[in-house]
């Protein structure tokens, strides 16, 4: 049900909201190629395998004042059947993938970040192209 509010929500920016699909008119074979304008990624998929942002989405929407939503410390949402994503408008935008990651980069992230390396190779565990062990 969240997952189809969100496509919901996608729609309703893209020919209402932004108004630069306002005949747009896709079957769900289109939807699932995602034959439209945009992109709308999320926490924990390909594009963002990484959760902690999430942290500050929720601060900035202060979603759990406005709509009971909460984060635990591993940045789960809660109620689990939550979603949350951003939506991208701009025509050129594309799903992506993070590919493998070494020692240098993840090291490079969590000084950005200001984590311990061993809490950026925790967060970015799936996509680590060493063994942090």
């Amino acid at each position: 049900m969240a997952e189809a509010c969100a496509e919901w929500l996608h729609r309703e920016m893209r020919t209402t909201l932004w108004g630069y699909a306002d005949n747009e008119q896709l079957d769900t074979e289109a939807l699932v190629r995602e034959d439209y304008r945009g992109i709308r990624p999320a926490p924990g998929y390909p594009a963002c395998p990484e959760h902690s942002e999430k942290k500050t989405l929720f601060e900035l929407l202060q979603a759990e004042a406005n709509v009971g939503l909460a984060l635990t410390e591993n940045f789960a949402m809660y109620p689990a059947s939550a979603v949350c994503g951003t939506f991208l408008s701009h025509p050129d935008s594309q799903y992506f993938v993070v590919g493998r990651l070494s020692r240098e980069q993840v090291g490079d992230y969590g000084r950005r970040k200001g984590l311990p390396l061993e809490q950026a190779e925790r967060w970015l565990a799936s996509n680590l192209d060493y063994d942090p062990e």
